[in-house]
């Protein structure tokens, strides 16, 4: 029962900065979309730093894991936003801006979890 309010509570909070950084960066010109890149970037980078962090120490607590990387970044990432802004593109024929935002996500993420993993051999 511990486990499920960890993973509760971590994606409480990361759902929360989410939200956060939506409204910041909604203050900007951008389109939508690229705040749903921006915050799936960096969720990518976190989970990479915590997972590389947590190899590099192996003795890194189940718990904080869960709460971090299936709670934290699970709830401030979002596969669904960013379905459905694909779908949104592909509606309005923007095939462009489609391709590019969905090989750009999968490259970027990807590039972001191997930074995270570099960055956590440096602590």
């Amino acid at each position: 029962m511990k486990t499920f309010f960890l993973v509760f509570l971590g994606g409480g909070l990361g759902s929360m900065a989410r939200y956060l950084a939506y409204r910041a960066m909604s203050q900007t010109s951008y389109p939508i979309f690229i705040s749903t890149m921006a915050v799936n970037i960096a969720g990518s980078l976190l989970l990479g730093v915590i997972m590389g962090y947590a190899l590099k120490q192996g003795n890194f607590s189940q718990n904080i894991l869960l709460f971090l990387t299936t709670g934290f970044c699970g709830g401030f990432t979002t596969f669904s936003t960013f379905a459905f802004e694909n779908m949104s593109l592909l509606r309005a024929g923007d095939y462009l801006t489609f391709s590019l935002y969905s090989i750009g996500s999968l490259v970027a993420g990807i590039l972001a979890v191997l930074g995270g993993l570099f960055l956590a051999r440096l602590f």
